[in-house]
């Protein structure tokens, strides 16, 4: 009597654990690739407020010596552009940016950061402290 040997493909068992371990390893990198642009983006807020404060501060010293009253648009003081838009949020649906104590003579602008320790205020006011929810920059004259 010949035995005839069957060749047969996976078994079900088999492809529920291939397809269960896919998964998991796909749900690690969307969790890491999350993480990254939230650190990508925070590090972006944190550009835009020191660009923000040079520019303030070439704006000072051009205007005889007062900070600009809006912290929107374009920076034009003398005929010169000194700012040529100032910086959307890299998150579109997110408000972050926000200028507070606006005058002549002091400004206060800061990014909400989306890790909450990421800052160096614990709120828009610029109440400085080592970690915080928001990075604020201010006047330095």
């Amino acid at each position: 009597m010949k035995i005839i040997k069957r060749e047969r493909g996976f078994t079900l068992f088999e492809l529920l654990v291939s397809i269960s371990i896919i998964g998991i390893l796909v749900a690690l990198a969307s969790v890491s690739y999350s993480a990254a642009q939230r650190k990508a983006r925070d590090a972006r807020r944190i550009q835009d407020m020191k660009s923000i404060q040079n520019e303030a501060e070439q704006y000072y010293s051009i205007s005889s010596y007062a900070y600009p009253l809006s912290y929107s648009g374009t920076w034009t003081v003398g005929g010169q552009t000194v700012l040529e838009q100032y910086p959307a949020d890299p998150k579109p649906d997110w408000t972050a940016y926000s200028a507070t104590n606006v005058s002549t003579s002091t400004y206060c602008v800061c990014a909400r950061m989306e890790n909450t320790t990421g800052g160096n205020s614990s709120s828009n006011a610029c109440a400085f402290v080592s970690t915080g929810a928001y990075y604020c920059v201010k006047n330095q004259q």
